[in-house]
């Protein structure tokens, strides 16, 4: 199973940039979506930013994960 996850774009410096992915700083190789800039969310997966994500999309996507987690602490 592959999992991507939605993260901030802090900095950018091309074809690199880091990104906050609820609260934990990662450097991701930005090939993929070279128009993102500081303040854009992307997804992420194996180290690579492989789409450019709305402000809500990114939200909806981290409830989902927060809706996920919840649900296997309670188990």
């Amino acid at each position: 199973m592959c999992v991507a996850v939605p993260a901030k774009v802090l900095k950018v410096e091309e074809p690199w940039a880091e990104v906050d992915l609820e609260g934990t700083t990662f450097k991701i190789n930005m090939m993929l979506t070279p128009e993102v800039k500081v303040g854009d969310y992307v997804l992420i997966h194996a180290g690579f930013s492989i789409q450019h994500l709305s402000p809500d999309e990114a939200k909806d996507t981290l409830q989902l994960w927060e809706e996920y987690y919840a649900q296997i602490e309670t188990k």
